[in-house]
């Protein structure tokens, strides 16, 4: 099983949440705080961090999706 992060840019609120979960998968842009996701499919050892980055996001902008 595969897993891959989605993270709609558009309804992220820059609270830099996922940042503080899983730093390996997520950064914040300089400009405006917006997450951006620097590893789209990020190792098994990297997903309890993306978990609970899904689970703090206040926005609901990130998805952990089984491929």
């Amino acid at each position: 099983m595969s897993m891959r992060v989605e993270l709609d840019e558009p309804k992220c609120v820059a609270s830099g949440q996922c940042v503080m979960a899983a730093p390996e998968v997520f950064d914040q842009r300089d400009e405006d705080g917006i997450a951006i996701l620097l590893e789209e499919r990020p190792g098994e050892e990297l997903l309890d961090g993306v978990r609970d980055a899904v689970a703090v996001c206040p926005a609901v902008a990130i998805r952990l999706v089984e491929q």
